[in-house]
């Protein structure tokens, strides 16, 4: 998907009577109307040798996991799982970790379940039901999405469920917000709400406004005796740190400036603050078109005075600016007073570790590899991560998990192999971490692996659907290639080895930019869609290649930000076009027909690829796409907060269109399929609109599909369905590959 970073940095369609795409729309919406999930226990088995003959519903009927929390103490943890657009909330308690369902939602209703939580006795576990939590921007007038069309408008609410007991019970709610964080005593949480911070109790029904204060306030943390409330005061070109004691002390700012202050983090004494702090908002015009340090520090304050000081500052170079993977820069404290944080010196994503008096900070994760979710053991002494390392061929594109002490490089493996770890949570007890785990054809499903390491446990493989064609998915190959520029680049190809006639090649590019297609099941569900459809597309008559481009993650912080990019130049092409002499030079591959899929940003590619090479890339179906930079980063080049030369600010106008799709409209030759949904908060629906009139204009040939009151990231399994249905049924159509019965 387009990330926040990307659109920071940048700014009524009928869908056609065709009857061939009218009629796999017709076949995919009765397919998801009668699926339902099923907690069978077999597999399906398929003899060496034989063809697939899997469907597409079968492919798409993976069950995610999408969330994992453990709890303060003891051993429980929860998660939800996504089963064909059904999501309920899972719980699990040491020693044996039987999984057992603790919501009750039965309907593909497109309502996020979020932010799940354990309340410190582990008796009660809290989550938020709605809403769009990858959302660039907000709906015009705040409204929460509705892609089923339901009668009364969704709210994005609070609920709490008991964590065992009778089966089912129902969740209470506790209010309308967002955002909940138990206080460490239990009896109540912290919430946000209209920009403001509220209170609430397990069993309100409703919250109460806890302070009034200028600007937005949000990101509460509470202190560890539960007294006090940290929150981030946001002002516009400044923030501060602010911190709530009761009703009748005033709000107390610490270290107050014009910089913007985030990411307040508690001693474990409650006497003391670290945070974040970023220069303000302003200051001389920059030119737009290089690349600039973001500079940041980790800053110190006594709770008691509001007195702070910087302990630790980056140095002004592009490799130490503030990290944009994921966690940020996983700011925390250790037990032994050290402040444990991720920072990219190195050109890599890396945990390091300070004294609390600050000094010269220790690397705790050398190597060449990318550091990305983090978790703290519940005494503070040992960090555990997810990173793109290990021992196995291909390791660059998976993750494992890893412990490592808070003060020394010392790093411990706890899983390894061909399959995929991430999202670790260590149990309250501290004798397990309990993570996300997956492989090439192993679905994601919660896994727990005990702290000292060992063997790891899978939870609820029992409701994978008995039809769900495990045996039968391709292993992508991890490969290698060059850009035009000497830019190496990475993608995992997706093969079929039977037959000897030459098919067609898909290029897929995936979103954000700043993600990494893996060897096997994603970490984010928009991608393991796409990995889905990859292994569909693959096990039905295409050689698809996934490339991961510069401007994504996983192959160093030089590679994540590279020069002349995205609307400043786009240089991420390149490896785009690398990508189909690839596949051009396989002799599988017909060379004559090699298409091009994608989403939000691999959209944006895809659309690119038509534009300049329809004599390369033959066919291509566009999910969300950016086609017209300028419509997105005009406005931001010229905000009154961002102060740019004039001159400077039409060059860089003028690069941001000849980097656009729609500027080489002359030369867009080959068909597309347009898909969005008109409620997507993370590229305009303008975009598609637009582009449609201009294919109109230059008579390219086009499909369009409009889902409405969709999202960026559809909410709903029937909308995925639809979309992919549509996409392999263009894509057959195309170059001529039957459709599957």
């Amino acid at each position: 998907m387009i990330s926040t970073v990307t659109t920071r940095a940048l700014a009524r369609a009928r869908i056609p009577a065709a009857a061939g795409l009218a009629a796999a729309l017709m076949l995919a919406a009765a397919a998801a109307a009668q699926t339902t999930p099923s907690n069978g226990t077999t597999r399906r088995s398929v003899p060496a040798g034989a063809s697939a003959s899997f469907t597409l519903e079968q492919m798409l009927s993976y069950t995610y996991t999408e969330e994992l929390a453990s709890g303060p103490t003891g051993g429980r943890i929860a998660w939800v799982f996504n089963q064909l657009g059904v999501r309920n909330v899972w719980a699990a308690e040491a020693p044996d970790f039987a999984p057992h369902q603790v919501t009750d939602y039965r309907n593909d209703d497109g309502q996020e379940i979020t932010q799940i939580s354990i309340t410190a006795d582990g008796k009660n576990i809290v989550y938020v039901r709605g809403g769009d939590h990858d959302a660039n921007w907000p709906a015009e007038g705040g409204l929460e999405p509705d892609p089923a069309h339901l009668v009364a408008q969704p709210k994005m609410e609070i609920f709490a469920v008991p964590f065992g007991g009778e089966k089912h019970r129902s969740p209470t709610l506790i209010a309308e917000g967002d955002g909940p964080v138990l206080s460490p005593r239990g009896d109540r949480l912290a919430l946000t709400k209209d920009h403001q911070i509220w209170i609430a109790t397990l069993d309100s029904g409703s919250a109460k406004r806890l302070f009034f204060a200028r600007g937005e306030s949000d990101s509460p943390v509470w202190s560890p005796s539960g007294e006090r409330l940290a929150f981030v005061s946001e002002r516009g070109d400044h923030s501060f740190i602010g911190i709530y004691t009761n009703d009748s002390t005033p709000i107390k700012y610490l270290a107050p400036s014009t910089s913007h202050d985030d990411t307040p983090r508690w001693s474990a004494d409650g006497s003391r603050i670290a945070f974040v702090r970023q220069p303000g908002s302003g200051g001389a015009p920059e030119t737009l078109l290089e690349l600039h340090p973001q500079p940041w520090a980790i800053w110190m304050a006594n709770v008691a005075t509001g007195i702070g000081h910087a302990v630790w500052t980056s140095p002004n170079t592009l490799l130490g600016s503030i990290p944009s993977t994921a966690g940020g820069t996983n700011l925390s404290w250790s037990a032994n007073g050290r402040i444990v944080f991720l920072t990219t010196l190195d050109g890599w994503a890396h945990l390091y570790s300070i004294p609390e008096s600050g000094g010269t900070p220790t690397l705790l994760t050398p190597g060449k590899f990318m550091v990305e979710y983090v978790a703290t053991s519940r005494d503070g002494n040992t960090i555990v991560y997810n990173a793109n390392t290990g021992t196995t061929s291909g390791d660059f594109d998976r993750r494992h998990l890893y412990s490592v002490p808070a003060d020394r490089a010392a790093p411990v493996a706890l899983t390894s192999g061909d399959g995929l770890e991430w999202q670790p949570q260590v149990t309250g007890d501290g004798n397990s971490v309990a993570f996300i785990g997956a492989g090439a054809q192993r679905t994601p499903l919660p896994m727990v692996v005990a702290m000292s390491g060992g063997a790891a446990r899978t939870l609820g493989s029992e409701q994978v659907p008995a039809t769900f064609p495990t045996s039968e998915l391709v292993i992508p190959k991890p490969v290698v290639f060059h850009a035009a520029d000497g830019t190496v680049v990475h993608g995992q190809l997706f093969e079929r080895g039977d037959g000897t006639a030459k098919k067609p090649g898909i290029i897929f590019v995936h979103g954000g930019p700043p993600r990494q297609m893996l060897l096997g099941w994603h970490y984010m569900n928009y991608y393991s869609n796409g990995y889905a459809v990859n292994q569909y597309l693959a096990n039905h008559g295409y050689v698809v290649l996934a490339v991961n481009y510069r401007l994504g993650i996983g192959y160093g912080e030089r590679f994540h930000n590279p020069a002349h990019a995205g609307p400043w130049g786009a240089s991420e092409y390149q490896d785009v076009q690398a990508g189909a002499a690839y596949l051009q030079a396989l002799k599988s591959v017909d060379a004559a027909r090699i298409g091009i899929w994608g989403g939000s940003y691999g959209g944006y590619l895809t659309a690119l690829a038509l534009a300049r090479n329809s004599n390369v890339f033959k066919a291509g179906v566009d999910l969300h796409g950016v086609h017209d930079w300028i419509g997105d980063v005009g406005a931001y080049f010229t905000d009154a907060e961002q102060r740019y030369e004039k001159g400077d600010i039409k060059r860089a106008l003028d690069v941001a269109w000849a980097s656009s799709p729609v500027a080489s409209m002359a030369t867009w030759k080959s068909p597309v399929l347009l898909i969005q949904g008109d409620d997507d908060r993370n590229v305009h629906f303008h975009q598609t609109v637009d582009l449609a009139r201009r294919l109109q204009a230059v008579k390219v040939p086009f499909e369009e599909l409009v889902i409405p009151d969709e999202i960026h990231g559809f909410l709903r399994y029937r909308s995925w369905l639809v979309a992919d249905s549509a996409t392999v049924h263009y894509l057959n159509k195309q170059f001529k590959v039957p459709d599957a019965p």
